[in-house]
């Protein structure tokens, strides 16, 4: 099934080491690693030194001892991020970006005004490398799945077009791992089963793979195997959860420091939600541990909130629950999400109590004073931690 448009699928190489070799001319052609601790980001001479985001910052310099560190700017990441997506909007009204450094962009009906898609889509990436100094990678195919597939083989700074009526043959000779939602785990699956191509994924009837993966993830790789994708691209949506995380290197880490960045993490997620107007009702602890293994656990409460302490104590109850694992294993990453989000539960249910009142008077001072201006005892003295800039919510 395919959607009747052609779509983009336009990706940011490297995106904050990128900025940095833009903005710091000595640092291009060499690899740098943003972030000390932890791997925030690396360029593409890093990434073929081994290098990865999210690995410990010691490893990475063990692996490219000649790669330049520098300290991430979020301000300049954000700043470039708008101006991307100014170019975007240029191009196409009918813009969904994914992330700050990625976005769909459907080009349907544009033929006779701007051209072919393949021709659309190299204007785009010579109007960000001459407006904002960025190498771009786009994928351009039929349906969304397939537009994410291209630009992730033709990387970095390259255009792959999969033509009208050449998917199949594209995309069946590639690994099954290209295939959404195909981690390490089902990948093992898929190849104990002989399965190594997303063509052999297709061979097989939604009920064998239903079976075999379970129901969900059974229908869903089927229909991708056939690139059975309906979704079209979509303007103004808003997005489904609000989260953060904290990296935090190999230090081991109290249940104190723990508890504390929790209580952090929260002061900045409760904010967003207010000042986007919404309240949730799904609180979900997300850690990665020293192996590179990661656990979920979430608790959905009886109805949405936007209270501060309401949302602590519950992700405090999944982090106490959670003091086994992060004992056994060790913890480098700690994160929070906010999901089951209700535009209309401010208006229509929720009472508006005192808790409630005190958290928005805050928030005003924070507005008017910096985000430093009012915060908890327990978080005076201690770093902040990074804040990763976000499309709006």
């Amino acid at each position: 099934m395919f959607v009747s448009t052609p779509i983009l699928h336009a990706d940011l190489d490297a995106f904050y080491a990128s900025v940095e070799q833009r903005d710091d001319p000595r640092l291009r052609g060499r690899p740098v690693i943003v972030g000390g601790g932890v791997v925030l980001a690396a360029s593409y001479e890093a990434k073929a030194r081994g290098v990865r985001t999210a690995m410990n910052g010691r490893q990475a310099r063990h692996l490219c001892p000649d790669a330049v560190v520098v300290q991430p700017r979020m301000s300049a990441y954000s700043a470039a991020s708008k101006a991307v997506f100014e170019v975007f909007r240029d191009t196409t009204p009918l813009v969904e970006g994914l992330s700050i450094d990625e976005a769909f962009l459907d080009v349907g009906g544009l033929r006779k005004i701007a051209g072919t898609p393949e021709q659309i889509a190299t204007r785009l990436r010579q109007a960000v490398a001459t407006r904002v100094g960025l190498p771009i990678t786009v994928g351009v195919a039929r349906t969304k799945f397939l537009a994410k597939v291209a630009s992730a083989v033709a990387k970095p700074d390259g255009l792959l077009v999969v033509p009208a009526g050449g998917e199949l043959a594209f995309l069946h000779p590639l690994p099954v791992e290209r295939l959404w939602g195909v981690g390490k785990v089902t990948s093992a699956k898929l190849r104990e089963h002989g399965i190594g191509t997303v063509g052999q994924v297709a061979e097989y009837g939604v009920e064998e793979l239903v079976a075999m993966l379970g129901r969900a993830s059974g229908r869903h790789l089927h229909a991708l195997a056939h690139n059975r994708d309906p979704r079209p691209v979509q303007t103004g949506r808003r997005r489904r959860s609000i989260g953060a995380q904290r990296a935090l290197g190999s230090r081991v880490r109290t249940p104190e420091e723990l508890d504390a960045m929790i209580a952090g993490l929260v002061d900045r997620l409760a904010r967003r939600l207010r000042g986007a107007e919404r309240a949730c009702r799904t609180v979900t602890l997300r850690l990665r541990f020293r192996d590179f293994t990661r656990a979920t656990r979430g608790h959905t409460l009886p109805r949405a909130t936007v209270s501060t302490d309401l949302i602590l104590s519950t992700a405090r109850r999944l982090l106490v629950a959670a003091g086994p694992m992060i004992a056994e294993r060790g913890i480098t990453l700690i994160g929070l999400a906010l999901s089951n989000l209700d535009d209309e539960a401010l208006q229509l249910e929720l009472p508006f109590t005192d808790a409630t009142a005190l958290d928005t008077t805050l928030d005003d001072l924070r507005h008017r004073f910096g985000a430093t201006a009012v915060t908890r005892g327990t978080l005076l003295g201690q770093a902040p931690g990074i804040e990763m800039p976000l499309l709006p919510d």
